[in-house]
């Protein structure tokens, strides 16, 4: 792969402008529908009443604010030893181009986090025996494995006014696993293969994408990622290493003293105790010690990015930078508290909880009258279910070519709710609070 080739330089007609293209996608992303509903979907913690703690949205703009820390990083080294690109692309615009991928990189999950994503693939799972022969063998696929990632590159594909219409670069850079849900050999050990990144619904268009983008294949239906994808997994990974520890600390699960050690960990003879003591706050002594673990971070991953480059190109790297950089033992211990002392918080195992309760409640509900509609077999019950939903989710149901395609529209719009919406939703369904009340 070359770089002329990722960038879409060869085939980019727009002219220039002071705005160019790939502000535009950032616009775009920022001020789309479902960016906005980040604000009340769960990132770890439930919000707290007495503290502020990050939901999605705030840690999409703050992947963002360290994927352009990355992205303009590299740019630099890319420029600097490919000359000709200069007069082509600058460095503030692969900034940008990474800076959008990492904006967008959760838009597709669901609510409630990675239990919501759960719930989704174990309703399709549970009812197996009624739903299966009723899509094809890659579209089951899909159902019974939800995936957020898949999901986000859906939306940013949606066609007419609901799309984004990003450039290429941008959707690459988002993409970080570039297969569909089931593919014949996964190349299990490589990271890009983890997991899939886009459903069967959606294969023309990332075909498209692959094509413009000379995107290097494994094997059919299997492609090597985009290298700027690498810098928004490593904006993410230090990200959620690094400030779901802060959140941590600052709500009492995770002491001040641990805190402390472990980013002194990271920063070795950065760490100045001396300094330290100086900030009477507590809070704004953690606040620091983040700020310069993450600006470390991101130096190691940039360092790393430059020696790997070449292999990038090649498709022979294929790991996040942060499991591979000097600090990546660090990174683990972080990892490690966070999961004991974090992740199987109560708080978090109670969202949790709750995120299968209402999903599922939810699914159960809406898919049979999904389903029923389109035979022409409404109950009463399912009459009401269906009436319940959006006049734009009924349309698409009512209009789509297949089942397949229109329960993708239904989940569309249940993986799309936020936490409140969904849990109000489920609570009017069931009974449990009815209107005005």
């Amino acid at each position: 792969m070359i770089w002329e080739e990722l960038f879409n330089l060869t085939n980019s007609k727009e002219q220039q402008t002071s705005r160019s293209t790939f502000d535009r996608d950032f616009d775009r992303i920022i001020f789309s529908h479902p960016f906005r509903k980040l604000q009340d979907k769960t990132q770890v913690h439930p919000l707290p009443e007495h503290d502020f703690v990050h939901n999605r949205l705030t840690h999409s703009l703050e992947v963002s604010s360290v994927g352009r820390s990355l992205g303009r990083q590299a740019g630099d080294l890319i420029i600097k030893r490919n000359p000709n690109l200069g007069s082509q692309i600058s460095v503030s615009e692969i900034g940008v181009i990474v800076a959008s991928a990492s904006l967008a990189h959760d838009i597709g999950n669901p609510a409630f986090g990675h239990s919501g994503e759960e719930a989704i693939s174990e309703y399709f799972n549970r009812n197996n025996d009624l739903l299966e022969n009723q899509f094809s063998e890659q579209e089951w696929s899909d159902l019974i494995n939800f995936e957020g990632n898949a999901q986000g590159f859906r939306l940013l594909n949606k066609s007419g006014y609901q799309g984004l219409k990003l450039s290429y670069p941008t959707l690459a850079a988002f993409t970080k696993y570039p297969r569909p849900s089931k593919v014949v050999d996964k190349f299990k050990p490589r990271r890009s293969q983890k997991k899939y990144g886009f459903y069967s619904s959606e294969q023309p268009s990332f075909n498209t994408m692959v094509q413009e983008l000379k995107l290097m294949s494994l094997s059919e239906n299997q492609w090597v990622r985009h290298p700027l994808a690498f810098l928004v997994e490593a904006a993410d990974d230090i990200c959620y290493h690094i400030i779901d520890l802060e959140d941590g600390c600052n709500l009492g699960l995770v002491s001040h003293e641990d805190t402390v050690e472990l980013y002194a960990q990271i920063l070795g003879e950065q760490f100045d105790p001396g300094k330290l003591k100086n900030i009477k706050s507590k809070r704004e002594q953690i606040s620091t010690l983040r700020a310069l673990t993450i600006g470390k971070l991101i130096h190691q991953c940039i360092e790393l990015f430059g020696d790997v480059e070449s292999e990038m190109l090649s498709g022979k790297f294929d790991h996040s930078l942060a499991d591979v950089i000097p600090l990546k033992d660090g990174l683990e211990d972080i990892k490690m508290v966070s999961i004991e002392k974090i992740y199987r918080s109560r708080t978090v195992l109670e969202i949790e909880a709750a995120g299968y309760h209402v999903i599922n409640g939810l699914l159960d509900s809406f898919v049979p009258a999904a389903i029923n509609k389109r035979e022409g077999s409404l109950s009463k019950k399912d009459q009401v279910n269906y009436r319940l939903l959006p006049e734009d989710v009924q349309y698409e149901l009512e209009h789509s070519d297949t089942l397949y395609i229109g329960i993708r529209s239904l989940l569309d719009y249940i993986s799309g709710l936020t936490d409140t919406n969904a849990m109000n939703l489920y609570r009017k369904i069931r009974g449990i609070s009815l209107p005005g009340r």
